[in-house]
C-alpha cells in the first residue's frame, strides 16, 4: 500500500484509555483484512510469454514436450500477451561480482560440501535394477530414486523440502557488466583462475577442477573483431585466427607444419598433421596392425587424451567414428578451443586425482598421442582409471615419437598386473611413430593368473558410475559376467547399435523406441523448418538435459555433433547414450561447463529449469552460462513451463538476445532464441 494507516487522536492533550486485548486483536484483523483488498485491487496477474507468434501457417504443428497431450484434449489457443506488470522500485541486480556477507560465504561452503555428498548418494543409483532405468518420460524426475524399501525415509525427506518460490524473480533488473579485461575473452570458470594477470592474456591454470567460492554474473567479453566460424566442413581446415587468437598458439603455429598462419586465418593444409604422413594413414596404419580395430563398425566412441591437432578425430569423423577429444587444463596453447572452432567434438578436462566425468566401460578405445602422462606412476592410478572408461575388450592406443627404457619397463610390468594384452608394439616407417596397442580383458578369468594381487580388486558393491568429484581410486574393476549386467557384451556394429537395445535394458527398451519417435517428431516438423534456425551455421550441439540421446539421434542426418549432458542430480541414463554409439558426460549446471567460450552453435534445454528448482541458489548463473558457451549468431532452444518461461524471456531480452520464436499450450511452452554480439 502507499501508505501506512493512521487513526485520528480524539481530542488533543486528552488522555486514551489503555486498549483491551480484544479490542487489539481487532485492530490487527481490522489492518490485515485493508492489506488484503488493497493488495487484490492494485496488484497486476504475471506476465505471459511476449514476442508470440500471431501466425503459424508456415510452421507445420508443433509437437508437444512432455507431457503428452490426450488424444481428446482440445487445442487451446495461441496465448496473449497480457499487459505488463507495474515498475518495481528500487529493485535492481547489479551484475558483477556478487556481494554476500560473511555469513553467507560460510553457509554457502558449506552446502557446497553437502551438495558433493547428494550427488554421490543420488548417482550411486545403478542400471541393473528396474529403478534405474524407469524413468518417466512424461513428467521426468528430479533426482535419482532412493533405493527400494526406504519408503518411510522418502516421505519423511519429502515433509522436510522446502517450498521455494519462483525460479526466476520477475521483478529483478540486471545491470550486466563485462568480466574483467582483455585475459578474459577466453576465461574458463573452474579451470582459469579469477587472477588472468596484468600482461596480455595471462593466465593462470588449476591444478584440478576448482570453481569460484562466488557464481560468475558477469559477461565475458569477445575478442575484437569475432566473426561466426565458416559453414561445415569448410571451417575444419580454415578458421580465423582472431576469434581463437593469444600469444602462445602464435608462437605454437610457428612451430607446427599442420598448422599455417595466412594473413587473418589459421590454415589446416589437408593431409599435414602431427603424424608424419597424415593422420588418414595413421588411423589406417593402426587398423593394418590389428584387423579386429574396425573404423566405425565396431568401434564408434573414441576417447582422445590430450588433444593436440585434433586430426586425429578429424580422419576418424570421415570413417564415421566419433572421437570426443579431452584437452588437458595444463594446455596453455588451448588446443582443444581451436578443435572446438573447427566443428571437432572436445572438452576440457583433468588427468589427476579425480574421476573423468564419464561411465564405466563406456569407450571402445582410448587413444593418446605424444603421451607426456606417467601412467605407470602412483601405483598407476590413472591407467587403473582408463581402465573404468574402457569398455571390456577395448583397445588403449599409445604413440610416441621416441621411446623412453625406464618408462617402457614401468608399463610392461603395470600392463602386467592389470592383464592387459599386448596386441602389437610397432614402428610405422612413414609416420615414425612408434604404436602401442593394448586390449583390456573381455572376461574375469585371466585374472587367476595373476602373480601379484596388486592393484587389488574394487569392491564389489562399488558403483562405477560415480565420477562427479569422485577420487581415483587405487583398484582395480572386474569384468561384468551375467547377461543381465551392462557390459557383458559387445554392442552391435554401427549403426546398428543405433537402434539395437541390449538385454540388460530390460522393460526399458519400449521407452527408448517413444523417446526415439517423439523427438524425431519434433525434430522433423518443428525444429528443422519452423524456428528460422539456419542449420548450415550450426555444427556444435550440446543437449543440456539428455535422457537416452533420441535427440541427438533425431539429428545424425544433419552435419552436426551432439554433447549429451547428463545432469548429475538426474537418472543415470548415460551408460544408454554411449550404448547407442553417442557421447556425453555428467554435469552439474549449478556449476560452468568445462568448455571454452563460444563452444557451440546451438544449446538446447528441454525442462532443464524446471528440474533445477531445488538445487542452484541462482539459477540465473545457468544463463549467464549459456551466454558465455554460445558463440555470437548461435541459437538456444528452450522448452519449459510457461511460469519459468515468461521470467527466462525478460532476461534474455537485457541480454539483447533475439525472441525469434514462442509458443505456449496446456502451460508448457517453448522458445527459440538468438544469441547477437552484443557486450555492455
Amino acid at each position: 500500500m502507499a501508505g501506512a494507516m493512521r487513526f485520528g487522536r480524539a481530542a488533543v492533550g486528552a488522555k486514551r484509555a489503555p486498549l483491551g486485548f480484544c479490542a487489539k486483536i481487532s485492530m490487527a484483523v481490522f489492518l490485515a483484512l485493508s492489506f488484503v483488498v488493497a493488495w487484490s485491487i492494485f496488484s497486476s496477474p504475471a506476465s505471459l510469454v511476449s514476442s508470440e507468434r500471431s501466425s503459424f501457417s508456415d510452421l507445420p504443428d508443433l509437437v508437444p514436450s512432455y507431457p503428452l497431450p490426450r488424444r481428446n484434449a482440445t487445442r487451446s489457443p495461441v496465448l496473449k500477451r497480457s499487459p505488463p506488470p507495474p515498475p518495481v522500485k528500487d529493485v535492481e541486480i547489479e551484475v558483477k561480482d556478487a556481494l554476500v556477507t560473511e555469513k553467507e560465504k560460510e553457509k554457502e561452503e558449506q552446502d557446497q560440501k553437502e551438495e558433493v555428498v547428494e550427488v554421490e548418494e543420488q548417482q550411486d543409483e545403478g542400471l541393473n535394477g528396474d529403478d534405474g532405468v524407469d524413468v518417466d518420460l512424461e513428467e521426468g524426475v528430479d533426482v535419482n530414486p532412493e533405493e527400494s524399501g526406504d519408503e518411510e525415509k522418502k516421505m519423511e525427506q519429502g515433509k522436510k523440502k522446502k517450498k521455494l518460490g519462483p525460479l526466476f524473480d520477475s521483478s529483478a533488473r540486471y545491470n550486466w557488466k563485462l568480466c574483467g579485461g582483455n585475459g578474459w575473452q577466453n576465461y574458463v570458470p573452474c579451470v582459469d583462475t579469477e587472477n588472468l594477470g596484468s600482461g596480455k592474456n595471462q593466465r593462470h591454470r588449476r591444478h584440478e577442477r576448482s570453481c569460484p567460492k562466488l557464481p560468475l554474473m558477469c559477461l565475458v567479453p569477445l575478442p575484437s573483431g569475432y566473426e561466426p566460424p565458416l559453414p561445415w566442413p569448410e571451417r575444419e581446415s580454415k578458421v580465423l585466427y582472431r576469434n581463437v587468437g593469444h600469444p602462445k598458439l602464435s608462437a605454437f603455429a610457428k612451430t607446427r607444419s599442420w598448422l599455417n598462419m595466412s594473413g587473418e586465418h589459421l590454415l589446416f593444409p589437408q593431409g599435414e598433421a602431427e603424424f608424419k604422413g597424415g593422420a588418414h594413414h595413421y588411423v589406417n596404419s593402426i587398423e593394418e596392425m590389428v584387423p579386429d580395430i574396425e573404423w566405425g563398425k565396431n568401434i564408434r566412441i573414441v576417447l582422445d587424451v590430450g588433444c593436440v591437432d585434433a586430426s586425429f578425430g578429424a580422419a576418424l569423423l570421415e570413417k564415421d567414428v566419433l572421437a570426443l577429444s579431452v584437452g588437458l587444463m595444463n594446455d596453455e596453447t588451448d588446443l582443444a578451443q581451436l578443435a572446438l572452432e573447427r566443428g571437432i567434438p572436445a572438452v576440457v578436462g583433468n588427468l589427476g586425482t579425480r574421476r573423468l566425468p564419464f561411465p564405466s566401460g563406456v569407450f571402445d578405445a582410448i587413444h593418446c598421442s605424444e603421451c607426456s602422462i606417467s601412467w605407470h606412476s602412483n601405483g598407476g592410478r590413472l591407467l587403473l582409471e582408463m581402465n573404468r572408461i574402457l569398455r571390456p575388450g577395448g583397445y588403449f592406443i599409445l604413440s610416441t615419437n621416441h621411446g623412453d627404457v625406464e618408462i617402457e619397463e614401468g608399463m610392461s610390468t603395470l600392463m602386467a598386473s592389470i592383464c592387459w594384452n599386448v596386441l602389437a608394439h610397432k614402428t610405422d616407417e612413414i609416420s615414425e611413430v612408434g604404436v602401442r596397442i593394448y586390449q583390456r580383458p573381455a572376461s574375469n578369468e585371466i585374472y587367476d593368473l595373476r602373480r601379484a594381487k596388486q592393484p587389488p580388486f574394487c569392491q564389489e558393491n562399488e558403483n562405477q558410475d560415480i565420477a562427479w568429484y569422485a577420487p581415483v581410486k587405487p583398484c582395480l574393476h572386474k569384468v561384468p559376467a551375467a547377461i543381465e549386467e551392462r557390459g557383458s557384451d559387445w554392442p552391435e556394429e554401427w549403426p546398428k547399435r543405433l537402434e539395437t537395445f541390449p538385454e540388460w535394458l530390460g522393460d526399458s527398451r519400449a521407452k527408448l523406441t517413444a523417446d526415439d519417435e517423439h523427438w524425431k517428431a519434433i525434430i522433423d516438423k518443428s525444429y528443422l523448418n519452423g524456428m528460422g534456425i539456419d542449420w548450415t551455421k550450426v555444427r556444435n550441439v550440446m543437449d543440456m538435459k539428455a535422457i537416452y540421446g533420441g535427440f541427438a539421434a533425431a539429428l545424425l542426418s544433419q552435419k552436426v555433433w551432439v554433447m549429451n549432458v547428463v545432469p548429475v542430480h538426474a537418472p543415470n541414463t548415460l551408460p544408454i547414450i554411449f550404448e547407442r554409439g553417442l557421447m556425453g558426460l555428467y554435469h552439474d549446471w549449478c556449476e560452468p561447463f568445462s568448455t571454452y567460450p563460444r563452444s557451440y552453435d546451438l544449446l538446447h534445454a528441454d525442462h532443464l529449469f524446471s528440474r533445477l528448482k531445488n538445487r542452484c541458489k541462482q539459477p540465473v548463473v545457468i544463463i549467464v552460462e549459456m551466454d558465455r558457451i554460445l558463440r555470437p549468431g548461435g541459437w538456444a532452444i528452450i522448452r519449459d513451463k510457461l511460469e519459468i518461461l515468461n521470467p527466462l524471456e525478460a532476461i534474455l531480452k537485457s541480454l539483447h538476445w533475439e525472441i525469434r520464436m514462442t509458443y505456449g499450450k496446456d502451460k508448457e511452452g517453448i522458445i527459440c532464441v538468438q544469441k547477437t554480439a552484443w557486450r555492455p
